[in-house]
């Protein structure tokens, strides 16, 4: 890649695809009886991965399978691994080597070893004998090696520094701040590959059960046609607007974003027709590949899949998914409508001409899409009624009724759909651009929209399993793939019925097979991102780790999450994003829950795993290793160096967001009411376009400097109004620690008490401090709401001591790291009691003045300025 990655030109569509099939699904492709075996073994894949999450899974699979699914998912992943990806770049690709067949069956039997051999296993108690320990060294040894080929070297590096950190751990020259005891090969094997502890984890886990069915939904919907159909969508609808093929790239790799899990394939599909347009209108070849590679990199951020992410937050976090999504939602929605609002800006700034002869309003051309958009949520919504109704009214036949209706809109919507040319994908080249016109091609692919509302109906409104819903979906598109050709032959009169049946067979298993492949790369990521955590959870480093950030942060918040950012980017320069947030977020995640109490400042956890995948993501970005970056320069023929860079810039938003969310949790929808989360969404997008203008250097003209630090300063006080209006009026009085329950008394419902507890640490001895959140519920007394809560205070002269709360009770764990019975005692040193305080949307008003002023400057300088120019043209 190193030639056209210095500007040497665009690379050719094969070369382009040989590009996304190297990094996401292995660049080995053999011909003949090999080439159809391993297109049947990735179709087994997929079919098991159907079967597993399928309602009926106990009626199609033995128990022993059943049991046994991470080590068949993880045996199906190697096996391709080494079958797909060569071991160097001069390696054969035409055929598979002797050696890569042995490592492919060794690493397979290895895979299923706990499933071979299952009753050894549980006869030892879940222990490696002598025999176990040496086959799982082999299998981690072969583990790295298909991570290696299929991720890059730095997945299996880290991987190999942890496992090295477990062994010698103990050594003296390992640094005595992260030095531990370390461990047997013995024990060290048991942990990482017999028990559920290492490689076989939660990550692996929700790989096999989640992620999988998601990623083969995307390529199933890509096959039908859906990805090129969402592409004209948007180039339709903004196309022929002032730099409409950048904003019809935002919203189109927005689109595909929602079923690609791939930031790379997403640059290469939707990229090979943006980005010549755009280059057409006036941009570089380098910001050109930078607004298609900020696109299509923040398609990991919107829900419902989030590159895999969202499926291991609902385990990592302990909630449900429903509320990873809706906690996710308003941040990636706001980033892509910043998105859209830079390329417009850019557009501005260089006077680019349109696309095309067609006038359209750009407020027409909104006020469109939002009606579009709040019409399929409505949709999405509305359809429970009508389920519900039947469900009540036929119990026992509603799923066949239910299915015959779903059939009917299919038939219903194809039919519209034959009564149009099928799309085929534009060129971008060509002399004449002709983009297309929405209310002739929008019928062409509505029934796209139906295993979508499938999978969001499920998934929202029946709230089933990520498993099973993304199950019935694929279901849907089933049918689909293997229908509509058939179908839209009889709808036009054509008699070529059985050629179209053997298309959509076709297309259903290539299907089959990408969904396959593309899984393989996740498989080994989230297998060897096991052995990361498995070491954290063997040797106890997540507690040195915190007090490793202590120290270098000064116990400063903002500095460790700094720390914490910087971390996530460099290790997301070598690691797939999935794999990223897997490792950051078991380092770090517990890390900054516990130094932010320390310093008051209460952080939900789901908050501190978004802030580490939002960082994560920007990995597919940030040079040197951007490799997003690389596969749009290999489009665009600019530099990817300075493609990198530029889509850096274009991410602020991504890298000032995670802040933000941090101290102001209402991004996050977090505990707030209808009403604040409307108001909080219509001021978070004014203050990011406020943001991005300030940023950008341009609001109504360019800004002096002065304007873009006001401006910068206005978008701060719409998200964080609490900070301006804490130094004005203090949310808490300082109450001494011996009146904690009459401050408990004289609070309302729906108040919260804060105390600062202070003590030795179980495990050094040294003084430790957590801050602890007393909510207030109900009309019950402050003693019953500290039994309650299980605190029992005990007056000390002065001070006033914590017995140790009982096991259960809600601050139990929370206490655990704290020494009740050494010879100091743990007492409360601070008791925060909340006042009353004006609300902080006041500040709203100020800040809103600024902007004003800001615009009546620049509107001013606008009148001065044009006279000269129209004096100077004439």
């Amino acid at each position: 890649m190193t030639s056209e990655t210095k500007g040497s030109g665009p690379l050719s569509e094969a070369e382009l695809q040989e590009l996304v099939s190297s990094s996401d699904g292995g660049a080995r492709n053999p011909a003949g009886a090999v080439g159809l075996f391993l297109a049947a073994v990735a179709v087994i894949w997929s079919l098991f991965q159907i079967a597993l999450a399928s309602p009926i899974s106990n009626y199609l699979l033995p128990g022993a399978v059943l049991n046994n699914s991470r080590q068949f998912h993880l045996a199906f992943a190697i096996f391709l691994a080494f079958m797909a990806y060569p071991m160097f770049r001069s390696s054969p690709r035409s055929y598979i080597p002797i050696y890569d067949w042995v490592l492919a069956l060794a690493g397979t039997f290895i895979a299923l070893y706990g499933y071979v051999f299952y009753d050894k296993i549980v006869r030892n108690g879940g222990l490696a004998d002598d025999t176990d320990k040496w086959v799982a060294l082999v299998g981690l040894l072969i583990l790295f090696e298909g991570a290696r080929r299929a991720l890059g070297p730095a997945m299996a590096l880290i991987a190999t520094i942890f496992l090295v950190y477990v062994f010698f751990g103990a050594s003296d020259w390992v640094p005595e701040v992260i030095r531990w005891k370390g461990a047997s090969l013995q024990k060290a094997m048991s942990h990482m590959w017999i028990t559920a502890e290492g490689v076989f984890g939660i990550a692996l886990g929700v790989s096999t059960r989640f992620v999988f069915l998601f990623v083969l939904f995307g390529a199933l919907l890509d096959k039908a046609g859906a990805g090129n159909y969402f592409i004209k969508m948007a180039f339709g609808a903004l196309g022929h607007l002032r730099g409409g093929p950048a904003k019809a790239a935002v919203v189109g790799s927005a689109a595909t974003g929602l079923i690609s899990g791939s930031s790379i394939a997403n640059v290469v599909t939707t990229g090979t027709f943006t980005i010549p347009l755009m280059k057409r209108v006036g941009f570089s070849s380098e910001k050109a590949g930078a607004v298609e590679v900020a696109s299509s990199v923040n398609g990991q951020i919107m829900p419902p899949v989030m590159g895999a992410a969202a499926f291991l937050m609902v385990e990592y976090v302990g909630i449900s998914y429903v509320e990873v999504i809706t906690h996710a939602f308003l941040p990636a929605t706001i980033s892509y409508i910043a998105l859209v609002y830079i390329v417009h800006l850019e557009a501005v700034k260089q006077n680019m001409p349109t696309i095309g002869d067609r006038v359209v309003s750009l407020g027409r051309t909104i006020g469109g899409m939002g009606l579009f958009f709040a019409g399929f949520a409505a949709l999405c919504y509305g359809v429970q009624y009508p389920v519900g109704w039947i469900v009540t009214a036929v119990p026992d036949g509603s799923g066949l009724i239910l299915s015959g209706l779903l059939v009917l809109a299919y038939v219903a919507l194809l039919w519209l759909a034959a009564q149009v040319p099928d799309l085929e994908p534009d060129d971008p080249n060509a002399e004449e651009v002709r983009l297309p016109v929405v209310g002739e091609i929008y019928k062409a692919g509505l029934y796209y929209l139906l295993p979508i509302v499938v999978l969001v109906y499920f998934l929202m409104i029946e709230q089933k399993s990520p498993g099973l819903s993304a199950f019935w979906a694929s279901a849907l598109l089933f049918v689909i793939l293997l229908t509509q050709r058939p179908l839209k032959t009889i709808f036009r009169g054509e008699s070529d019925m059985a050629n179209a049946f053997r298309a959509g067979v076709m297309d259903l298993l290539t299907g089959l097979i990408a969904g396959a492949r593309n899984m393989i790369g996740i498989g080994l990521a989230t297998a060897t991102a096991g052995v990361i955590v498995g070491t954290v959870t063997l040797t106890g480093v997540g507690q040195v780790m915190a007090d490793l950030v202590e120290f270098l942060s000064g116990g400063n918040l903002i500095l460790m999450l700094i720390m914490v950012g910087l971390l996530s980017l460099v290790l997301g320069m070598g690691l797939p994003t999935t794999a990223n947030y897997i490792v950051v977020s078991s380092l770090m995640a517990g890390v900054v829950v516990q130094l932010g109490a320390q310093s008051g400042l209460i952080v939900p956890l789901i908050a501190v795993h978004l802030f580490v995948f939002y960082f994560g993501i920007m990995a597919d970005v940030t040079p040197p290793v951007g490799l997003a970056s690389f596969a749009a320069s290999a489009v665009s023929g600019g530099d990817a160096i300075k493609t990198g860079f530029a889509a850096f810039f274009y991410s602020l938003r991504t890298v000032a967001l995670p802040f933000v969310f941090i101290f102001n949790t209402n991004l996050l929808l977090i505990d707030v009411t209808v009403t604040q989360g409307i108001i909080t969404f219509v001021v978070a997008t004014i203050a990011i376009l406020v943001f991005t203008a300030g940023t950008m250097g341009w609001f109504l003209t360019k800004n002096r400097i002065y304007e873009s630090v006001a401006l910068i300063l206005v978008a701060f006080a719409l998200f964080r109004p609490d900070y301006f209006m804490n130094r004005i009026q203090p949310p808490f009085e300082m109450v001494e620690p011996a009146r904690l329950e009459q401050a408990l008394d004289a609070a309302h419902a729906g108040q919260d008490l804060r105390i600062v507890v202070a003590g030795p640490d179980f495990m050094t001895g040294r003084l430790r401090e957590t801050t602890l959140v007393l909510p207030v519920t109900g009309d019950g007394s402050g003693a019953s709401l500290l039994q309650e809560f299980g605190l029992t205070l005990i007056p000390d002269g002065a001070r006033t001591t914590l017995d140790e709360p009982m096991f259960g009770t809600p601050f139990a764990e929370v206490f655990q790291g704290f020494d009740f019975y050494g010879d100091e005692p743990v007492v409360i040193t601070s008791v925060k009691a909340p006042m009353d305080q004006w609300p902080q949307e006041l500040m709203f008003i100020p800040a809103f003045l600024l902007l004003a002023f800001i615009a009546l400057l620049q509107r001013a300088r606008i009148g001065r300025e044009t006279p000269v120019k129209e004096g100077a043209t004439a």
